[in-house]
């Protein structure tokens, strides 16, 4: 299994307008062959003295793929492209972390 952490620095202000297209993009990306998880996470008060806050301009997609194979065919999935147009304008830079288990 593969394990994808995207972590996504947003334009400032702009979280709810990246949330709204990723979430009309979910339901695609759900249907992908190999697709386990696919979603975005925002931070919350824990209260646990280790935790680093994100922060309103932060996001981390949280991802699960079947094995690699199905997670290159993800990258060039045709509503990807569109994707990646629309949310343009918000984000300012993304790392990914790519993992197995080990």
């Amino acid at each position: 299994m593969i394990h994808v952490l995207a972590h996504l620095e947003l334009n400032p202000g702009t979280r709810d307008k990246w949330l709204a297209e990723f979430h009309a993009l979910m339901p695609k990306v759900h249907a992908e062959d190999g697709c386990l998880a696919y979603e975005p996470c925002i931070d919350i008060d824990s209260g646990a003295p280790a935790q680093v806050a994100l922060g309103p301009d932060r996001v981390v997609i949280i991802e699960r793929w079947r094995d690699m194979a199905a997670l290159k065919a993800h990258f060039g999935a045709p509503h990807m492209g569109p994707y990646r147009d629309a949310v343009k304008p918000f984000v300012k830079a993304t790392t990914l972390q790519v993992l197995t288990a080990a």
